[in-house]
């Protein structure tokens, strides 16, 4: 993992943003404000923020010139020591700019990379974003990514030493290379664990950053996992048992697993997403994904619109999801919360505030529907010569109840519908017969 240069000075930044005519002012400024919630969860100080409307960007400088000379004067006259640009930069516009604004340069995406490299705690998300730094940093390890070898730290500077730059691309490529076989390891101890959990019922926590996911998943699991009003609070993917509970009775033989994930933010970094793969593949494998969403939020359309674009990258679109709009608490009046309401209903979602554990018994008798939904329940019936196929039943359900015939073994399971119908392919001397919940 990369040092950690101490703060001497806090960082005091100037955000930059550009408007082009594909895009709305609104979506600039809210993107601007989301940059802003960023700079200082990565211990900095926004002084300000300019923005400029152009019909294309700037091959050299990213903005015109013109803006150029303004944004370092008034980056002179604030006493800032960063500028932070809200779109990715070539490392030829990082060079331009530094050498004419005499300052530390960085864009969105190292901001974020940076933010994740300082969360990290476990071996595997600092691998993960180790690795994505590196692929990130390869290509800009020509000219002027001169900050990243200066001494005063602070605000993406949480990357690789000044020694690491002197090395030459191939050594690089070679820590790259490093970082991935490191990462497949852990793919492969992650996929053990999976396998256990094959006849289990599973459900995802999706949504955007700081919408109150780790909160939930607490309440619904009763475990105490980190919790902080902080931009991606969570890195590592947490998972716990969830009761399963119908009229107040536990369902027998039924297990769910509930699984809090990253949270997501507009333009994620491609390698981020790529290095955090076997996080994210919890998404992939959910029978069920709990998208969350913070109604409070004045833009929180635009963030379902953003996780729905990440879900597509991961495959996941499709997958059944409920919907659960989060911080009711929050919300002006009940007036607000009536329109709202109505404006979301057709989405069939659910109102809750989990810190104020309101709609959270509603919430698991959405899930214990889903559940119901998809696991079935079914006597097998295997003939007493093949007993050496047991392994493969018990991996198929769970056994709720067996007895022995004269022939035959016969066991009552629980599990999923499809894990149960394999059963009746696997072995001809294997029978199935499927019977209500």
């Amino acid at each position: 993992m990369f040092e950690l240069a101490q703060l001497r000075v806090k960082e005091k930044a100037i955000l930059v943003g550009v408007k082009l005519p594909s895009v709305n002012r609104f979506s600039v400024e809210d993107s601007l404000q989301e940059l802003a919630l960023l700079t200082e969860t990565a211990g900095g100080e926004v002084l300000d923020t300019l923005v400029q409307e152009r019909h294309k960007l700037d091959s050299a400088f990213f903005i015109g010139k013109g803006k150029l000379e303004e944004l370092k004067t008034l980056s002179r006259r604030k006493g800032a020591n960063i500028v932070i640009f809200d779109d990715d930069l070539t490392p030829a516009q990082v060079y331009n700019l530094e050498q004419n604004l005499d300052l530390k340069v960085i864009d969105r995406s190292w901001l974020i990379l940076d933010i994740f490299a300082k969360r990290a705690r476990s071996k595997e998300a600092k691998t993960q974003v180790e690795l994505a730094q590196f692929k990130y940093l390869l290509p800009r390890l020509t000219r002027g990514w001169t900050h990243l070898s200066r001494q005063e730290g602070g605000i993406g500077t949480k990357g690789p030493g000044e020694t690491q730059l002197e090395v030459d691309r191939r050594k690089i490529k070679s820590k790259i290379q490093e970082l991935e076989k490191s990462l497949t390891k852990i793919d492969l101890e992650r996929m053990i664990q999976r396998k256990k959990r094959e006849g289990l019922f599973k459900v995802t926590l999706v949504g955007y950053t700081n919408v109150g996911k780790s909160t939930l998943f607490n309440q619904l699991t009763q475990s105490t996992a980190f919790v902080e009003e902080k931009l991606f609070a969570t890195l590592d993917s947490t998972t716990r048992l969830l009761k399963v509970t119908d009229n107040g009775k536990q369902l027998k033989g039924v297990k769910v697993l509930v699984t809090d994930t990253v949270g997501f933010i507009r333009r994620l970094p491609h390698h981020l997403v790529a290095s955090f793969k076997s996080t994210l593949d919890e998404v992939r494998l959910a029978d069920l994904l709990l998208h969350v969403v913070d109604i409070s939020h004045p833009d929180y359309r635009q963030h379902i619109h953003k996780v729905n674009q990440v879900l597509s990258e991961l495959e996941s679109l499709n997958k059944p999801v409920l919907m659960v709009y989060n911080k009711i608490d929050k919300l002006p009046d009940k007036s607000f919360f009536d329109l709202i309401h109505a404006s979301e209903s057709k989405n069939n979602g659910i109102f809750v505030s989990a810190q104020n554990q309101i709609g959270i018994s509603e919430l698991t008798g959405r899930i214990t529907e889903s559940v119901k939904g998809d696991w079935s329940e079914a006597w097998v019936y295997l003939k007493n010569v093949n007993s050496d196929l047991l392994p493969h039943v018990y991996k198929s359900g769970v056994v709720t109840e067996s007895r022995f015939e004269k022939d035959n073994i016969c066991l009552k399971l629980k599990g999923k519908r499809e894990n149960l119908e394999k059963l009746s392919g696997l072995h001809q001397d294997i029978k199935v017969k499927f019977i209500k919940i």
